[in-house]
């Protein structure tokens, strides 16, 4: 008969097993869950994913003197004893049930540290209330839906700007062009029926409200359509000054040629990145949307006043022959926040990594980001991130608000009459 105390001491060394190493203690590898849509229509958004986690963890694991960022100064977690990151990569194909399902395999199975993801908001949400029921950290890399930090979580992140504070500077640049004599009165909305696309036009329509403008046009379409002529139809005949879509890649690319088909050129986009922050949007329809104006987190053109910016782009182009963008740009950034974290809580505990988040205060100056500092709030949202407002000209991005950050003014309106 097994007696209390080898019971006692059994059930202790089972919690012990599960809490992972205990603080200060060595060991070779901590390994972080990415979930990302590595196949479907989203695919190529994990593929660039992963190469700018790739990029993150050559910063983390080997020695860079020369880069004043988080860890880059020693290989590996100084606090772990050297402790190299391995991420371990997991295909939620755009699925909110497939990235409940991939987290808890990585939590379980994998015995993950941390995870980090996801792009779709819709699957962060899942992936979110999995990471919380076990324990273990989420760092929202790229996702903005606003409510996602709003839930109650202990153990959600986000280093990244939301989608009210990207609405509001794109709102406070629609206001400065009125004050300089552009007539912009009346705005469209257009938006997927998912969890990003809702949140977005909720905003949107309640600064609308606010600001004074009228919305000539507000729809909803169902994500991956196959068709979106009827939705263009009613944008062409509402005939906004302004449209404000919020949609990813495939969607963007199909709702743009068909415009084109239709006839419908709006005065102005004012876009909610996503998928007119990707590459594979302009190498499709660029040169019908020529000065389209997105939302951002991320600049290049950043580097001419902070170099560190254009050495991390080097690292990332010699992997992917692309620049850095808003997406990758975060991904990169998040990693490094959540690895940084690891290292100062000296353990593979989900508590106390979580505890170590808390604490984070990074500087602006030592990310790539035109950020003031990553320093989360009780939600675990960093409330510093400074969005940027990207016109793409010349086939580049160019930031163009807020002035302090600006490097070109913007073309407006988009289309010369």
């Amino acid at each position: 008969m097994l007696s209390r105390r080898r019971f006692v001491q059994g059930t202790a060394l089972t919690a012990a097993a599960m809490a992972g190493p205990a603080r200060g203690q060595a060991v070779k590898e901590v390994v972080i869950g990415a979930l990302y849509p590595l196949s479907g229509p989203s695919a190529q958004i994990g593929v660039d994913a992963k190469t700018a986690f790739e990029t993150a963890i050559e910063i983390i694991n080997t020695a860079h003197a020369d880069l004043d960022l988080p860890l880059a100064k020693e290989a590996g977690l100084p606090g772990l004893g050297g402790a190299k990151i391995r991420i371990i990569f997991a295909d939620h194909q755009g699925d909110p049930q497939k990235g409940r399902a991939e987290a808890e395999r990585l939590i379980t199975q994998e015995k993950v540290a941390a995870m980090v993801g996801s792009y779709q908001s819709s699957v962060a949400a899942t992936i979110s209330q999995t990471a919380e029921r076990y324990s273990v950290p989420f760092m929202s890399a790229d996702n903005s839906s606003p409510s996602l930090h709003r839930r109650g979580l202990k153990y959600f992140f986000r280093a990244a700007a939301h989608d009210e504070m990207f609405s509001i500077i794109m709102f406070d640049f629609l206001d400065g062009l009125r004050k300089k004599g552009e007539k912009i009165d009346t705005l469209a909305l257009f938006y997927e029926d998912t969890i990003f696309g809702t949140d977005s036009s909720n905003v949107q329509r309640k600064l609308a409200g606010e600001r004074g403008y009228k919305l000539v046009s507000d729809i909803k379409y169902r994500a991956n359509t196959p068709s979106l002529t009827a939705e263009v139809q009613q944008l062409k005949a509402g005939n906004a000054d302004v449209l404000m879509p919020s949609s990813y890649t495939t969607d963007g690319i199909l709702l743009v040629k068909t415009m084109g088909e239709l006839g419908y050129k709006p005065k102005a986009m004012l876009c909610q990145a996503a998928g007119f922050s990707e590459q594979a949007l302009y190498d499709a329809v660029g040169k019908q949307i020529e000065n389209v104006i997105t939302r951002g987190s991320f600049s290049i053109d950043l580097a001419a006043k902070r170099p560190l910016v254009g050495k991390i782009n080097e690292l990332f182009k010699a992997r992917s022959n692309k620049d850095l963008n808003d997406n990758t740009a975060r991904e990169f950034m998040a990693l490094l926040v959540l690895a940084e974290a690891i290292d100062r809580a000296k353990s593979t505990d989900g508590g106390r990594i979580r505890d170590a988040l808390a604490q984070t205060d990074i500087p602006g100056e030592r990310t790539i980001m035109p950020w003031k500092r990553v320093k989360f709030d009780e939600n675990g949202q960093n409330n510093d991130a400074d969005p940027v407002l990207l016109q793409y000209k010349d086939q580049k991005f160019v930031t163009v608000y807020p002035e302090q950050a600006a490097v070109s003014p913007a073309v407006w309106p988009m289309f010369k009459a």
